[in-house]
């Protein structure tokens, strides 16, 4: 007959406040990069930067942004 071992010395590992630390800790870390790259992309905005009735730059010709008016349209 096979000898029976318990279901903890079978483990391989166990969960344990190593574990805890670790992924609490890495959850912290991702916030903490997360929350650096929320000011920086707000830092480089160019967006809030422009002025009223500007072109963007990947604008199609002929289409007209909001607040604009075509050239010879009539309003």
């Amino acid at each position: 007959m096979p000898e029976r071992i318990s279901a903890n010395k079978a483990r391989q590992g166990r969960w344990g406040f190593q574990v805890l630390v670790v992924l609490v800790l890495a959850l912290a870390l991702t916030g903490a990069v997360w929350l650096g790259l929320e000011f920086y992309g707000e830092a480089i905005d160019t967006q809030s930067m422009r002025q009223p009735g500007a072109v963007e730059p990947n604008a199609q010709p002929g289409t007209s942004q909001p607040g604009t008016t075509q050239p010879g349209a009539t309003p």
